[in-house]
C-alpha cells in the first residue's frame, strides 16, 4: 500500500534521514517545503520535507501509509484538518481546544496531534499590540483554520462578538458552538451579508481559500473601515485581492505568510526539540514571493 500512495516518500525513507511532509489538496503551491528545507540545511540536519497531494476520500489510506514508512512528522492542510482527528493516536491541549489539527509528530510509532495554527494566527496580532477590548470580529470561513482562529481568540479578554460567515450554515453552526463553549459571543450571518457586516468590524479574518487563485475578494474596499485590521491567512499570492482592497481603504493588513511562518516555527520545535531559526524561515518564504509592499 505504501508504494501505491507515496512512492517517492517510501524511497526517501530508505535513507537514514528524518522525513517530514505536508498532506492536503491543493498542495502544489505550498511554501512549507521551501521553508523547512531551508531550516534543515542551515542547521545541518539530515532531514527533508516534501508536499503530497491527498484528495478527499484518500486520507485514511494515506495516514496508514505514513505509519507504515515511519514518517517523522507531518503537517495537515485543507481539507483534512478536522477529519485527520479520526486517524491519530492522541492530541495535545491545542488540538483539543481547536478541534482541529495541523501538525502531527511521530513519537515512537504513535501519532500525536497538535494545533500550531493557534499560535501562528495570534502572534502577528500580539506583535502589533492589538487591543481586543470591545472588538467586533468578522470571521470568514468555518473550516479547520477557522477553528484555530476561534481557539486563539478565546484567550483574549473582552472581545465583544465574533460574526461568522460561511457558505455551509451547518459548519458555521458547529464553529459557533465551539466558540460559545470557549466563552465567546458568536453570531451567524448569511454569506450574502458579509459586506454589510464588514463595515462595522474592527478585525476581518479570511480563513477560506478564496484568493489563492487570485479570485476577487468577497469584500470590496467600500465596505472596509479605515480603522480596521484585515487579516488574510492565504499566503500565496502574498497580497490577495482582499488585502489590496484593505490597503486601498486605508486599513491595517496582516499577511498570511506571517501565520505560516509562526505556526511553522512552532511545528519545527515540536518535531526536533530545537529552537526554530525564524529569520532563516522568513528569508526562505520572502525569497519566494518578495517582501509585500
Amino acid at each position: 500500500m505504501t508504494e501505491l500512495v507515496f512512492p517517492a516518500l517510501a524511497n526517501l525513507m530508505q535513507s537514514k534521514s528524518n522525513t517530514y511532509c505536508i498532506i492536503g489538496d491543493p498542495v502544489q503551491y505550498s511554501l512549507s517545503p521551501a521553508m523547512y528545507n531551508a531550516v534543515f540545511n542551515s542547521l545541518g540536519l539530515n532531514s527533508v520535507y516534501i508536499a503530497f497531494r491527498v484528495p478527499k476520500g484518500e486520507l485514511k489510506e494515506s495516514i496508514d501509509s505514513l505509519r507504515a514508512i515511519n514518517i517523522s512528522g507531518f503537517n495537515v492542510t485543507i481539507p483534512h484538518k478536522i477529519e485527520v482527528i479520526n486517524y491519530i493516536d492522541s492530541m495535545d491541549s491545542t488540538a483539543h481546544k481547536a478541534n482541529a489539527v495541523n501538525t502531527v509528530h511521530n513519537i515512537r510509532g504513535l501519532f500525536r496531534a497538535y494545533n500550531t495554527d493557534i499560535y501562528g494566527f495570534i502572534h502577528p496580532l500580539h506583535t502589533r499590540h492589538v487591543k481586543f477590548n470591545g472588538m467586533t470580529i468578522l470571521l470568514i470561513g468555518a473550516g479547520g483554520a477557522a477553528r484555530a482562529v476561534v481557539a486563539a481568540l478565546s484567550a483574549e479578554k473582552s472581545i465583544s462578538k465574533i460574526i461568522i460567515a460561511n457558505r455551509s450554515q451547518l459548519k458555521a453552526k458547529q464553529l459557533s458552538e465551539i466558540g460559545t463553549k470557549l466563552g465567546l459571543n458568536c453570531n451567524l450571518i448569511p454569506w450574502q451579508m458579509i459586506q454589510e457586516y464588514a463595515k462595522t468590524a474592527n478585525l476581518i479574518v479570511n480563513t477560506t481559500a478564496v484568493g489563492m487563485n487570485n479570485e476577487k475578494s468577497v469584500i470590496d474596499y467600500h465596505h472596509i473601515n479605515k480603522d480596521s485590521i484585515v487579516y488574510d491567512i492565504v499566503y500565496k499570492p502574498a497580497t490577495t485581492d482582499l488585502l489590496e482592497n484593505a490597503k486601498y481603504a486605508g486599513a491595517q493588513v496582516i499577511y498570511g505568510y506571517e501565520m505560516l511562518l509562526n505556526q511553522g516555527a512552532r511545528s519545527f520545535e515540536i518535531w526536533t526539540g530545537l529552537p526554530a531559526p525564524v529569520d532563516v524561515m522568513k528569508k526562505a518564504l520572502l525569497g519566494t514571493f518578495g517582501e509585500p509592499v
